[in-house]
C-alpha cells in the first residue's frame, strides 16, 4: 500500500497543540498561536499544555488522552506538537490509529516526535518532521517556519541545496524520506513504531550526545542491517555534542563516514534539519530526490498534495 498523505489544510480549519513529552505553559505558546492565527487557522490548545508531572507535560494518561482526543475529533485537521524533550514513546503504544486512518490528519514535530513520524509511517501514514510551536519565534528560523507552512498548506516543498563537503559521497537517489533524530530511531528499533529504511533516503539528526553514544546508535543500525538497503543518506545538525576527558577521536560527521563507506548510497552532508534555528520540515514519507555532486548536494520532495517538483527544480 503507497504512503497515505492527509489532506491539505485550509483557512479557517481547527489545528490542535499538544505535549506528548516534556511539559511546557500557554504563555510560551502565545508565538506560535499569533503565527497560526495569521495563517487563518483557528488553534485548540490540548490537556498536556500546562499539564505538569515531574518534567512530563502531564502523567502518561494524561498525554495520552490528550493525544487520542486530537486524533479522534473530525474537527481537528492538524495536530502540533508543542515541544520534544522525552516522553513520547511512553504512550505511543497505547494510541488507537484506526479512527485516524479513516480520516488522516497533520502530526508535525521533530526531536522526541519521531516516535511518531516513525510510528506513522510504519502504518503507511505520512507526517511532517518539522519546527514545533516552542520555537516558532526563535531567531533565525525564517525559512523553517515558511517550510512548515508550506508542508501543512500543500504547497510546493522549496528545494534543499547545501555546499560541497569533503565527505560527501556523490550519487543520485530517489526514494521516500525517513528519518529524524538518531536517538529515538535507535530507541524504537526492535519496536512496533519502527519504519523500514529499505529503499528510503534516511535523514539523521542529534543534540546534546557524547560522540560515543552517536558511533554506538550507527554501529547498532549498521550491524542490525538497517543502513543496508538505504537508497541515500542525508545528515542534518549534530549540535552541541559532547566528548569525553579521553577523546573519541572523530567528529560526528567522521563516524557517520565510517558506517556510510561500507556501501554505496550517496551522502549529503550539512542539511539544515535538526536542533538549530534553521530546521526545514521534511514530509517523512514523501518521495524525493537526492543529488550529491561536485556542486553540493540537493534534496528536492514532492509536495504533500502529490504533486513532483522534482523534474523542474533539478533542471
Amino acid at each position: 500500500m503507497p504512503v497515505q498523505f492527509p489532506p491539505a489544510l485550509q483557512p479557517g480549519q481547527r489545528v490542535a497543540i499538544v505535549s506528548p513529552a516534556r511539559k511546557i505553559s500557554a504563555a510560551e505558546l502565545a508565538p506560535a498561536i499569533a503565527v497560526l492565527t495569521g495563517w487563518g487557522l483557528e488553534v485548540v490548545l490540548g490537556a498536556s499544555i500546562a499539564g505538569d508531572h515531574h518534567q512530563f507535560a502531564g502523567d502518561d494518561n494524561l498525554r495520552r488522552r490528550d493525544f487520542q482526543q486530537q486524533l479522534d475529533d473530525p474537527g481537528i485537521r492538524a495536530i502540533l506538537c508543542a515541544r520534544g524533550g522525552y516522553g513520547t514513546a511512553r504512550i505511543v503504544d497505547g494510541l488507537d490509529f484506526s479512527g485516524f486512518a479513516a480520516r488522516p490528519k497533520w502530526v508535525a514535530g521533530f526531536s522526541d516526535i519521531t516516535v511518531l513520524n516513525s510510528h506513522l509511517l510504519a502504518r503507511q501514514h505520512a507526517s511532517i518532521h518539522g519546527v514545533m510551536p516552542v520555537l516558532f519565534g526563535q531567531p533565525g528560523g525564517e525559512m523553517a517556519l515558511e517550510s512548515l507552512r508550506r508542508a501543512l498548506f500543500g504547497e510546493a516543498a522549496l528545494p534543499l541545496a547545501v555546499p560541497p563537503h569533503p565527505l560527501n559521497r556523490p550519487g543520485t537517489a530517489t526514494g521516500e524520506l525517513v528519518g529524524g533524530n538518531l536517538s529515538l530511531l535507535h530507541t524504537i528499533t526492535g519496536t512496533a513504531s519502527q519504519a523500514s529504511f529499505a529503499g528510503r533516503i534516511l535523514f539523521l539528526e542529534d543534540l546534546d550526545e557524547y560522540l560515543y553514544h552517536v558511533d554506538r546508535m550507527l554501529l547498532h543500525l549498521h550491524r542490525s542491517g538497517q543502513l543496508a538497503g538505504l537508497a541515500g543518506l542525508v545528515v542534518g545538525h549534530f549540535s552541541q555534542l559532547r566528548d569525553n576527558a579521553v577523546p573519541f577521536g572523530a567528529t560526528a560527521h567522521e563516524i557517520i563516514d565510517s558506517y556510510a563507506r561500507h556501501y554505496n548510497f550517496p551522502v549529503g552532508y550539512g542539511f539544515p534539519v535538526g536542533h538549530e534555528a534553521d530546521n526545514r520540515a521534511l514530509v517523512v514519507g514523501s518521495k524525493a530526490q537526492l543529488v550529491v555532486d561536485e556542486a553540493g548536494a540537493r534534496l528536492v520532495a514532492e509536495t504533500p498534495a502529490g504533486v513532483s517538483s522534482l523534474k523542474s527544480c533539478l533542471n
